[in-house]
């Protein structure tokens, strides 16, 4: 499991679910039979308590554990940015704990999981675009990973000024780790590490697509070659590494973020998450962010590699901006040539210079004594006889990391896969994915030949003119805790990224090969993407509100085509991710920590329960509720419980001025699926005569009934002053499980 959550990030998914249940059921959080790590929250600090709750903690555990040293069970105290500490606990320990006054909540630290040349040009941000170099090299992202290797070309501080004077970090990076002037902060948290150096790769490529300078003539092997670069090379990044070889701890996360919050980031960045979406104050990554929030700290999220099933997506928080993965239009493909000259096309990052070898079945390979004809047609290891194997190239029935086939002594292999058809991986000897019926004419050329042959080409990159479309693997909504709440927020480039890597990692499972750079996929990627634009906007408004960055990112993002996205909204958000538009949104719907209370208050929170999270004497209303819908979110989602009768739905949203001084925005409604709906807006006319000016409108939604097939119904509402466009989507749904 040395690789695990690097694999997590672009493996195939079912390969990616099978080591998810292993490791969860070997290693989650179990630190000795009786005992396992617990999360005591305790909401925000009080004024004065900072730097002193270690004394409270240990107090409250002599109070708790039973027939057990407090030393030894203890693990940390959260105390710069919210209040909570880490510790194990039995059973009956837990709950004597989660009864006692000032604990919000207290759950088991869950194991998470971590979930560019041609990218940024893709999305507009090309070296080209406006830029304020001074005001960016201000911004300081914290990255949330595994770690960073700070040797690469794309972290040299050649150029580079002192650290911003807000900055209140430390660079604690450990044994053999050097900050600059690049990396200006590292924190390590692991018990499995003493550094911060990224031995997996997988923290090192999300920076670099971040904030990496520019290299000239990057690429992996010669291929996806160019100038690989962040999307805001001036910034400042932090690295945080919270993850170890098994994935990384919940406790290990909320106290990056307590670092991180205290430490004076601007922006947190974290390409990692659970496998099931819980509720708010259970949820270490939801917790920290909202902290960050109230400090005025955008948080960043992957929504999650467990597409295309829906309602997947695990990162759920209002006050997070939740990213899928979509395609860019570079498609890296492979080709196959037959001992009859037929070349079949595939999918891989094949490095490797091929030439003609035998080709055989796995079936043609078998073990007897382990498998039968089934099983070693899909080239179980256990079921091939490698003295059979050694010097051939395999055709197996299913897409696997290629371990098989490098184990037992293949040249190569064809894997037969029609599913996760829509991106690539690197594998550790000539390998490709084809389709099942291609690789029925590979079957029909063996049965034509005594002595059949095959040749795997190295992969060269294509067009992909269909681009942007949500990855396979992405996870979709609907949002499974707050279905009034379209997640995820929006797409950004995940597939087939080319970024900075750890010389220490591996390129992909056995593989033994080091490079400097290397391609990935997966929702890990597309966070850096939407993280780097968020900064990108942040550098020009360094003022702004979270919630206005976020909403400045989804109202001018592209809209994406809705039949090459089966599950529209619940796949891509708002759109596809635009930061060059994004800097001048004309309008943005901004949410503030009392708007976030009041949403928690009506989804059923109670006085109590809301001001242990937010350290003020916030109440919910007695009496009468709002409800979620009520949350000024940039996209506007309802869940109706029955799909066939008729609905009446009321958004009301409040957006601010930050266009033009003067300036009269008309509304324009475009209905995306299910024509049988009704929308209606007023006023259907906002006049501004000042920036920063407030309006309101309210939207209503009708219909006689959902379109059953769907469960949903879709539009998106428009405000242009003829310069900007300022656009929502508008979902209406009955769609959960």
């Amino acid at each position: 499991m040395a690789n695990f959550f690097h694999a997590s990030s672009f493996s195939h998914p079912l390969l990616l679910l099978v080591l998810l249940i292993v490791a969860l059921s070997n290693s989650c959080d179990a630190v000795g039979e009786d005992r396992k790590v617990y999360i005591v929250y305790m909401g925000a600090l009080s004024k004065g308590e900072e730097y002193s709750l270690t004394s409270q903690h240990l107090s409250m555990l002599e109070e708790v554990l039973e027939d057990s040293h407090i030393t030894d069970n203890f693990v940390r105290s959260y105390q710069r940015s919210f209040n909570g500490f880490a510790v194990k606990l039995n059973e009956q320990e837990k709950q004597k704990l989660a009864s006692k006054e000032g604990v919000v909540s207290v759950f088991p630290s869950k194991t998470l999981q971590l979930h560019t040349t041609r990218s940024w040009d893709f999305i507009g941000l090309s070296t080209a675009i406006k830029r304020i170099p001074t005001a960016e090299s201000d911004v300081i992202v914290g990255v949330l990973d595994g770690g960073i290797w700070p040797e690469s070309e794309s972290f040299s501080d050649e150029g580079f000024g002192p650290p911003p004077k807000k900055w209140k970090g430390a660079c604690k990076g450990g044994n053999n780790f050097t900050c600059n002037n690049k990396i200006i902060g590292a924190r390590f948290y692991s018990n499995e590490s003493d550094s911060v150096r990224d031995t997996d790769g997988h923290g090192t490529h999300t920076a670099s697509t971040i904030a990496g300078n520019l290299v000239s003539n990057a690429s992996f092997y010669g291929i996806a070659q160019g100038n690989a670069r962040g999307g805001v090379p001036s910034a400042r990044i932090a690295a945080y590494n919270v993850c170890g070889s098994k994935g990384c701890a919940e406790s290990d996360v909320l106290a990056a973020f307590d670092d991180a919050i205290a430490d004076g980031v601007d922006i947190i960045s974290i390409s990692i998450g659970t496998s099931i979406a819980g509720d708010f104050d259970i949820e270490a990554i939801a917790i920290g962010a909202f902290h960050a929030m109230q400090k005025g700290i955008l948080t960043s999220q992957s929504a999650g590699n467990s597409g295309p099933d829906t309602q997947t997506i695990i990162s759920i928080a209002p006050w997070i901006l939740s990213v899928a993965a979509s395609t860019i239009d570079r498609h890296i493909i492979d080709k196959v040539v037959l001992g009859d000259g037929k070349v079949l096309k595939g999918n891989s990052i094949n490095s490797f210079t091929g030439t003609y070898h035998p080709l055989a079945y796995g079936k043609e390979v078998l073990n007897p004594a382990e498998c039968n004809e089934s099983w070693a047609g899909l080239c179980l290891q256990r079921c091939l006889d490698s003295d059979l194997v050694k010097g051939k190239v395999l055709l197996c029935d299913q897409l696997s990391m290629g371990e098989a086939a490098k184990k037992t002594g293949a040249l190569g292999v064809l894997m037969s896969e029609d599913k996760h058809f829509d991106y690539s991986s690197p594998y550790p000897l000539p390998a490709i994915q084809i389709k099942k019926q291609a690789a029925e004419e590979v079957k029909s050329y063996m049965n034509s030949t005594k002595n059949p042959t095959a040749n795997i080409l190295k992969s060269e990159a294509e067009n992909d003119s269909s681009a942007p479309t949500v990855v396979s693997f992405s996870s979709r909504g609907p949002n499974p805790i707050t279905p009034d709440i379209l997640k995820p927020d929006i797409s950004a480039p995940g597939v087939n990224i080319l970024a900075a890597f750890s010389p220490l990692g591996s390129v992909s499972f056995l593989d033994e090969r080091k490079v400097k750079f290397n391609i990935l996929s997966g929702t890990s990627m597309a966070c850096p993407h939407a993280t780097a634009a968020a900064a990108y906007v942040k550098s020009f408004h360094p003022n702004w509100s979270p919630s206005a960055i976020k909403s400045a990112l989804m109202t001018t993002a592209w809209p994406m085509n809705a039949t090459r996205n089966p599950d529209a909204e619940f796949a891509y958000g708002a759109g596809h991710i635009n930061p060059v538009k994004a800097i001048n949104p004309g309008l943005v719907y901004e949410i503030l920590n009392d708007d976030y209370i009041k949403f928690l208050c009506n989804i059923g929170w109670d006085t109590k329960r809301v001001r242990s999270i937010s350290g003020d004497n916030s109440s919910c209303p007695q009496g009468t509720k709002g409800t979620p819908l009520d949350l000024n979110y940039p996209s506007m989602t309802a869940y109706v419980q029955q799909k066939d009768k008729p609905f009446a739905i009321n958004f009301t949203r409040t957006v601010k001025n930050v266009g033009s001084e003067n300036s009269i925005y008309k509304t324009s409604v475009i209905i995306t699926s299910h024509s049988n709906i009704t929308i209606s807006v007023k006023p259907s006319v906002l006049s501004f005569k000042s920036l920063n000016e407030d309006k309101s409108f309210v939207v209503t939604v009708s219909g006689s009934k959902l379109n059953p097939k769907t469960s949903m119904a879709s539009a998106s509402l428009e405000w242009s002053d003829g310069t900007h466009t300022v656009r929502s989507p508008i979902v209406v749904h009955s769609a959960l499980i």
